[in-house]
């Protein structure tokens, strides 16, 4: 049977739009989170996911058509990982400060929520005043712990390579305090492994030291794929879908108040 090179030729075309539409939909991204930050990221004991920067990455992965997965790391090696490419981006309540400009490149915040302090219930300190020489709990490599030691350098600032072995030592009476993002010390106060606790205080958001809100990290000079990421953030706020998942967690606002 012949057939006619017209026909050949329509075909190729119609084949190359087939696979060209076909390798777009496979585009693959691997997000890395922590994994050990409820309730924003949170492994659970069955292995699954879950929290606020999940369900967040995965709107995100949708609205900007990729397949995600998704993968652990400590929190303490999470940017060195990413620049030695065990995953494309960083989505795990990281906040966008000079000091981590200088090593990654972000997308805009997708939320922004100030730090705490947290002491015991019985705890005789009243006051910020009232930390001087006392020993203050923070999660290492945190901007938790660079606000201690900037605006509290009186007292023994003592870190923790996750969020739960300081919320274990105060609670045992180990240390006085402790310093984190608001809404994690909120919920954790909240849960009956937190009934020892309350919270102090909010603290005043140091630009220099808090950033201006939690972004998505990628590595140093992949611009376009955070502006990727950026565009996506604003297409979920505009439809709808944020403000879903805002309300599956929290009852106020955790974007913030500016635009930044």
């Amino acid at each position: 049977m012949r057939i006619s090179t017209r026909f050949l030729a329509a075909a190729s075309l119609v084949a190359l739009s087939l696979f060209s539409g076909s390798a777009m939909a496979e585009e693959k991204l691997v997000i890395g989170t922590e994994g050990a930050y409820p309730p924003f990221n949170n492994l659970e004991a069955d292995g699954t996911l879950t929290g606020f920067d999940i369900d967040i990455a995965k709107a995100l992965c949708t609205e900007m058509k990729v397949t995600c997965t998704f993968v652990t790391n400590n929190w303490d090696g999470i940017i060195p990982a990413l620049q030695a490419k065990k995953f494309d981006a960083i989505v795990a309540s990281m906040s966008i400060t000079p000091e981590r400009l200088q090593k990654v490149d972000f997308s805009k915040k997708y939320y922004n929520t100030p730090p705490a302090v947290a002491v015991p219930k019985d705890s005789p300190i009243k006051s910020v005043d009232d930390l001087k020489g006392k020993i203050i709990g923070a999660q290492t490599s945190t901007s938790h712990a660079n606000y201690v030691e900037k605006h509290m350098p009186n007292s023994e600032l003592k870190l923790y390579p996750t969020a739960d072995e300081y919320k274990l030592d105060i609670s045992n009476g180990r240390i006085d305090a402790a310093v984190d993002d608001i809404v994690v010390l909120t919920e954790w106060t909240k849960s009956e492994a937190g009934a020892c606790c309350k919270i102090l205080t909010p603290l005043p958001i140091d630009e220099q030291i808090n950033g201006v809100g939690a972004g998505i990290a990628v590595r140093k000079g992949e611009t376009a794929l955070a502006d990727r990421f950026s565009k996506a953030i604003d297409a979920i706020r505009a439809n709808g879908t944020y403000q879903k998942i805002n309300a599956k967690y929290f009852d106020f606002d955790v974007y913030g108040g500016d635009a930044k």
